[in-house]
């Protein structure tokens, strides 16, 4: 605090002083600062209480007009492609309005009170000169006395006056000390370990975990227990909505379970710092985030120290490297403001290759094949085979490409496990659930579409296959392999 508020500080200590000296030398005239000095605490105590209010609306209606700056921001390329200019317009007059009235609310109040301090100061003037020259008459004062008692009462009105108008700045720094400790007393991450651990073998177990984002709310994953790895390739599979998203955070451990908790090779992962567990789990987030630079810079961005061998490694198992090699700048391309420079496909690429580099022994991916296209799926198809061999891999994903090289599927819905089992085993039991809900074969003539519930069978020539054919030799191959006379199974 500095300025006029340390001033303010400064000066209210020797108040009691002169408030002292004025009864010893002007005793007649005490009476008035006595009434006077109440009315200014009083007034203090009201204009921070009005004040406390309307910065605390204003600062609201703020957050509101820079959650929509941000939105637009993020999303200027859909408000661009949708023309969404004359629709998000009223939305931004409507909160920039709403802070600007508020901004003046809070300023006609600051200066209501302020006037009233200066008006209090002026009456307090007046009525110690007026109560003066009547004990002067009565020669119970002098004249010195009376002059001195003034300049006194000025110095002693002048801090209370002061409050008045700076306790926006007292109002502000109380409520920054109160956001500073609320920080301060959050729960952080563990910074320092008892003793190291050496490197995992990939061991996944899942104790009985609940998670809620509400407390006392609905959990979103609901008493889940799961056993994983080591050197295996598990596909967790459900509706939206589902609690797959959330289940995908718990286990690198960016979300606290609610209850429960997430073992790696038996050691609860709450104990591990957040660098160890970043190092030993592999992410990758269902919403790509990259960051300003170039391609190496992303891809080693956990790493710095990573060497170029590794880097291109993790690039390699991706697809990354060939599409890379043949850009002027390879690996020193700058993909701009994240990453909006490269296709999506290549974005996802990027941020797989980003959570391999190192080798870490668990390796976790949302929904990563949303943006490749079947070569680059059949790519990744491949990497998962190759990984699952030493790592453990968990992969959400609903493509029948990425189930094929799983060796358990797990079926979440409504944050339970219901369902888990081979791939072989359970995606039988979930088309036959699904076709006894009423999802009843038919042929589209004008497409030569066959369609049994979540399967397609199309064939690409003029020659038909049963779909129940397509879908058993897709399923005993458990592979994204092509059906007789080119037609295909594709699960969704």
């Amino acid at each position: 605090m500095s300025g006029p508020s340390a001033i303010l500080l400064t000066d209210l200590p020797f108040a009691l002083i002169f408030i002292a000296l004025v009864v010893t030398i002007a005793t007649p005239v005490v009476w008035v600062l006595a009434i006077m000095l109440p009315l200014f605490l009083i007034l203090a105590w009201r204009s921070a209480s009005v004040l406390n209010a309307a910065n605390r609306e204003e600062r609201q209606t703020g957050f509101g007009r820079d959650a929509v700056v941000s939105e637009m921001i993020s999303g200027r390329m859909t408000v661009k492609a949708l023309g969404l200019e004359d629709a998000i317009r009223p939305v931004w007059d409507e909160k920039h309005s709403a802070t600007i009235k508020e901004t003046i609310n809070r300023g006609r109040k600051s200066d209501f009170y302020g006037n009233i301090g200066s008006a209090l100061t002026a009456a307090t003037t007046v009525s110690m000169t007026t109560v003066g020259a009547l004990a002067i008459i009565n020669q119970d004062l002098t004249v010195g006395a009376l002059i001195a008692a003034n300049m006194l009462a000025g110095r002693i009105l002048s801090p209370f006056n002061q409050l008045v108008g700076s306790w926006r700045n007292f109002v502000s720094f109380r409520q920054a000390a109160g956001r500073l400790s609320h920080l301060f007393d959050s729960e952080e991450d563990h910074q320092e370990v008892g003793i190291e651990m050496g490197r995992p073998v990939g061991e996944i177990t899942v104790e009985n975990v609940s998670f809620s984002y509400i407390e006392g709310g609905a959990p979103v994953i609901d008493n889940v227990r799961i056993q994983m790895g080591p050197n295996t390739c598990v596909t967790i599979m459900g509706s939206n909505g589902g609690g797959k998203t959330t289940l995908s955070k718990l286990l690198p451990g960016l979300y606290k379970p609610s209850s429960g908790r997430v073992l790696l090779d038996g050691a609860d992962i709450a104990q591990f710092t957040r660098r160890e567990l970043s190092g030993w789990i592999g992410y990758v987030p269902q919403e790509v985030f990259l960051f300003a630079g170039s391609i190496r810079d992303n891809v080693a961005k956990a790493r710095p120290d990573a060497s170029d061998e590794e880097v291109m490694r993790a690039s390699k198992l991706t697809g990354l490297h060939d599409f890379l090699i043949d850009l002027p700048d390879g690996y020193a391309t700058d993909i701009g403001e994240a990453g909006h420079l490269l296709p999506g496909g290549m974005r996802q690429r990027v941020a797989i290759a980003r959570a391999l580099v190192g080798d870490p022994p668990v390796i976790m991916m949302d929904e990563t094949s949303s943006n490749l296209d079947r070569q680059g799926e059949q790519e990744l198809y491949n990497t998962l085979i190759e990984l699952a061999k030493d790592h453990t891999v968990i992969v959400i994903t609903h493509s029948q490409a990425l189930l094929a090289a799983s060796q358990q599927v797990l079926v979440l819905q409504r944050g339970k496990i219901v369902r888990s089992g081979k791939p072989q085993d359970v995606l039988p039991e979930l088309l036959g659930a699904r076709a006894a809900a009423g999802a009843a074969p038919r042929r589209s003539f004008s497409r030569r579409t066959w369609r049994f519930g979540a399967g397609v069978c199309r064939p690409a020539s003029g020659a038909t296959q049963s779909g129940d054919a397509c879908r058993a030799r897709a399923h005993r191959h458990r592979s994204h392999a092509p059906c007789r006379n080119g037609a295909q199974d594709e699960f969704r």
